[in-house]
C-alpha cells in the first residue's frame, strides 16, 4: 500500500482551500503541507496499525501485522499454528495474578473469548503462549514504526 498517494491528495486539498486566499496564504499553505507530509504518513501507518489490532481482536485464529516494505505498509495475515497449547486445569496453575484492563479491553478480551468459546482466563493464556512461544519470533524480526 503506497501511503504517498494519500499524502498527495492530502496537499493537493490543501493548496485547493488555499486557492481561495491570496497568494502569501498559497505559499504558507504548500511549505505547511510539505513539513507535515512525514507527520501524516506516521498518523496513517498509526492508523493502519490500530486497524489491525481491531480486525485482529476479531479473528477467532490468527492475527494482522502491518508489516513495512521500504516506507510503505502493507497489512498480512498470519495464520496461528494449529497446535496451539491448550490451557491447564485450574489445579495446574502455578502462577496467580491480578490483571487489571480498561474497561473496553476487558469487553473485547471477552467478546473474544466468547467467540472461541473458552473461559476469558483460558483465552488470555493463550494469547500470552502466543505472543512469547519462540518459534513465532526470529532474531531478525523488528516490530515498531520507522522514519526515513
Amino acid at each position: 500500500m503506497h501511503l504517498s498517494r494519500f499524502v498527495e491528495a492530502l496537499r493537493a486539498d490543501l493548496a485547493a482551500v488555499a486557492d481561495v486566499g491570496d497568494e502569501a496564504t498559497a505559499e504558507a499553505a504548500a511549505k505547511l503541507s510539505l513539513a507535515l507530509s512525514g507527520a501524516i504518513g506516521l498518523r496513517l501507518l498509526d492508523a493502519l496499525t490500530e486497524a489491525s489490532v481491531e480486525l485482529s481482536a476479531q479473528l477467532s485464529s490468527g492475527h494482522v501485522e502491518v508489516r513495512l516494505v521500504g516506507q510503505d505498509p502493507e497489512l498480512v495475515y498470519v495464520q496461528e499454528e494449529a497446535n496451539l497449547p491448550s490451557a491447564p486445569g485450574d489445579d495446574a496453575f502455578t502462577a496467580r495474578i491480578t490483571l487489571r484492563l480498561p474497561e473496553s479491553l476487558k469487553e473485547k478480551v471477552e467478546a473474544a473469548a466468547n467467540r472461541e468459546g473458552v473461559s476469558t482466563n483460558t483465552w488470555i493464556v493463550r494469547a500470552i503462549s502466543r505472543t512469547s512461544s519462540s518459534g513465532r519470533r526470529t532474531e531478525n524480526r523488528l516490530t515498531g514504526f520507522a522514519r526515513s
